[in-house]
């Protein structure tokens, strides 16, 4: 099958939000959230074209409104909880190829962090074409607290390592200076790649290239919405560069 060298977006809006109804298209300073990653897709110079999966006729419309691509509703039995970004991504790419060449890369741009510098995604995309050797390419920033001191609770209310790694109780009780920095990936982009989904059957593969964004803002529940408005300075600028 013929590829073309475009980057196209594509942006999950699913309608099914639990702890935030609608969430995907609640108002964020005047605009949909949805709206915010369209633009910055918009303005990015390296993004071709932007496509929405959504199961929603409401947020189709309000996407379209915005300039971003419906190209149908995404399958109802891909859009619960627990669906996998892989689900969606195949089922979107495959009703492509029905009428397109379709590119090497893919930009995956989730809705629910609305706050990113569309040079970051150019960065991004322009990271991964350079590296062959990675499977895909994942945002991530550095925790606040290294991930060596956090644990889970186990059936017996003990605390326990995170997944029962044997860490030290020593390690984990010592400085943070002294222990090894952890990144948490944070949505800020990640560019995927055609062949890791169709010859590995997986959405980022086993060579996962890192890139450290600054801090950004997640939005899941209502207390994040609150949170974002008041960065009221940040929100405002990313506001006037997208929106303007």
């Amino acid at each position: 099958m013929k590829k073309n060298n475009q980057i196209w977006a594509f942006i999950p809006a699913r309608s099914g939000s639990k702890g935030v109804t609608n969430k995907n298209i609640k108002q964020l300073d005047g605009h949909p959230l949805l709206a915010w990653s369209i633009k910055a897709c918009q303005k990015s110079r390296r993004i071709d074209r932007i496509f929405v999966s959504t199961d929603s006729s409401k947020y189709a419309k309000i996407a379209k409104q915005y300039g971003a691509e419906v190209p149908y509703l995404r399958s109802k039995s891909i859009s619960g909880d627990n669906s996998s970004d892989l689900e969606w991504f195949k089922e979107l790419i495959k009703k492509l190829k029905m009428n397109e060449i379709i590119p090497k890369f893919f930009a995956h741009v989730r809705p629910t962090t609305p706050l990113r510098d569309p040079k970051i995604i150019d960065t991004a995309v322009n990271l991964l074409i350079k590296n062959k050797s990675a499977t895909s390419l994942r945002s991530v920033h550095e925790m606040s607290e290294t991930a060596y001191k956090c644990f889970e609770i186990n059936k017996n209310e003990f605390l326990q390592p995170l997944g029962g790694i044997n860490v030290s109780k020593k390690k984990s009780n010592v400085s943070r200076q002294l222990l090894p920095k952890t990144y948490a990936a944070n949505g800020y982009i990640d560019i995927i790649k055609y062949d890791t989904i169709f010859k590995k059957n997986d959405i980022h593969g086993d060579k996962i290239l890192s890139m450290i964004t600054p801090h950004i803002s997640e939005i899941d529940t209502v207390d994040d919405f609150e949170y974002i408005k008041y960065q009221s300075k940040k929100l405002k600028k990313i506001k006037k560069n997208l929106f303007n």
